[in-house]
């Protein structure tokens, strides 16, 4: 038994270190060897607030297909969110965004209302995953979109960080609105209200500063991008059926039943499980339903990876283990939907779990009362 308590006691110590380890050489050694792919996807978004600051369009209008150099399909109001970068240098304002990346997803960590243990699992995991070190390396979005998935998390009672997170979230990428929906559905109806203010504040300075040609120019280059079965290196469940060969008619089938069943899940979700449950089945659908899905929003996983461990359902630890970066090259692109979808319904099944624990401990609590 004092052996046992020993290797525990051990094991509690080495976990923060290996921890740190694990997410400093993960990274480190991705930007080091990161080249001309460093800030890839960041440098599009300096050069966007550059060409407004230059009292040219926000949007270059030439590009039609997605992953091409110097694409910028956001929405206008991310533009107001970076416009203090376009004082910086294109390589300074890199590391800068990568470093704010940084601190994003860790300042996100922290406050993930999970055990101690559950948090230095997913900065471990972090360190191992390629979709996490691949989307620091390119500058993306997917770190601040952690931190702002973690505080509505955090604060899914709270209407000021519920509502805001979720509109800071679709402010940067359209999906993220997936929340709003949720805070509708479950009757959360102050923090749709700080919603809907939040993004009427962005809209409104995104449109002073970008033009309302802005808003039309974004919606043009939207669907001019978003193929969701043809598009080079997409991974949404349509997109992989078409590169194994399936005909673009299955394809595109294939794609349907995917976003029916998200959906369907979604609503079960709000109907069965909990809330924190029915939460993350929301910020999972949110991506599962983007016509465009690349390999590093997988990074956002991390959020339901979490909720499962700190439910005892360490098995899940595994589940970022399958995209992790030494098994890049081995791990086939199908992965992706299928850990999508396999942290999808292993959320709905642990938050319909707890519910109906609740819901008999209540019971049980009632019947003793009555005695």
């Amino acid at each position: 038994m004092k052996d046992r308590i020993t290797v525990t006691s051990l094991g509690r110590t080495a976990l923060p270190i290996v921890a740190v380890l694990s997410f400093a050489g993960g990274v480190a050694a991705t930007l080091a060897v990161a080249g001309d792919t460093l800030g890839h996807d960041f440098l599009a978004y300096h050069r966007a607030i550059e060409r407004v600051t230059n009292g040219a369009p926000l949007y270059d209008m030439s590009f039609t297909v997605a992953g091409g150099f110097g694409l910028f399909f956001y929405p206008p109001p991310f533009a107001v969110m970076v416009l203090p970068l376009a004082l910086l240098s294109p390589l300074s304002a890199t590391w800068v965004w990568i470093a704010l990346s940084l601190a994003a997803f860790l300042v996100g960590v922290a406050i993930l209302p999970v055990p101690r243990s559950v948090r230095w699992w997913i900065v471990l995991l972090a360190g191992l995953s390629f979709p996490f070190v691949h989307a620091v390396k390119l500058g993306q979005v997917g770190p601040i979109l952690f931190l702002a998935f973690a505080i509505g998390w955090r604060g899914l009672d709270d209407p000021v960080r519920l509502g805001g997170s979720a509109a800071v979230g679709a402010a940067i990428k359209l999906q993220p609105g997936m929340v709003l929906v949720w805070a509708l559905l479950t009757r959360r109806l102050r923090a749709v209200a700080v919603g809907i203010v939040v993004l009427v504040l962005l809209a409104a300075a995104a449109t002073i500063l970008a033009g309302p040609s802005a808003w039309f120019d974004f919606v043009t280059l939207l669907r001019a991008v978003s193929d969701p079965i043809a598009t080079e290196n997409n991974v949404t469940p349509g997109a992989i059926a078409y590169q194994l060969g399936a005909s673009t008619t299955v394809a595109a089938g294939v794609q349907l039943l995917s976003m029916v069943g998200v959906v369907a899940a979604f609503l079960a979700a709000i109907r069965w499980a909990t809330d924190e449950a029915s939460y993350l089945v929301a910020v999972i659908a949110s991506q599962l339903v983007s016509p465009i899905l690349w390999d590093h929003y997988a990074m956002l996983l991390l959020l339901p990876v979490a909720y499962a461990a700190s439910a005892g359902r360490w098995w899940a630890l595994a589940i970022p283990l399958v995209t992790a970066w030494p098994l890049l090259g081995v791990s086939p692109p199908i992965v992706y939907p299928i850990v999508f979808w396999l942290a999808l319904i292993t959320t709905l099944l642990v938050g319909r779990a707890a519910r109906a624990s609740t819901h008999t401990a209540s019971g049980a609590a009632g019947g003793s009362a009555g005695i």
